[in-house]
């Protein structure tokens, strides 16, 4: 997700997102170990939109 798009959000949407954000990447963890994922670039992809929401969190 682009950091423009997430800057206009406020602050209990960025608190979903995070949410959302975690469990998606709990089941994509989950999935990979049996080796489900197809997909397996989303898994860091993830990450760095988590530590986005998590960077913008800090500064609001």
């Amino acid at each position: 997700m682009k950091t423009n798009l997430l800057r206009s959000k406020s602050k209990p949407e960025l608190e979903k997102d995070l949410v959302a954000f975690s469990a998606r990447l709990q089941q994509l963890r989950f999935d990979s170990s049996f080796q489900k994922v197809k997909n397996v670039k989303e898994v860091s992809n993830l990450k760095k939109d988590i530590a986005r929401v998590i960077t913008l969190l800090n500064e609001k």
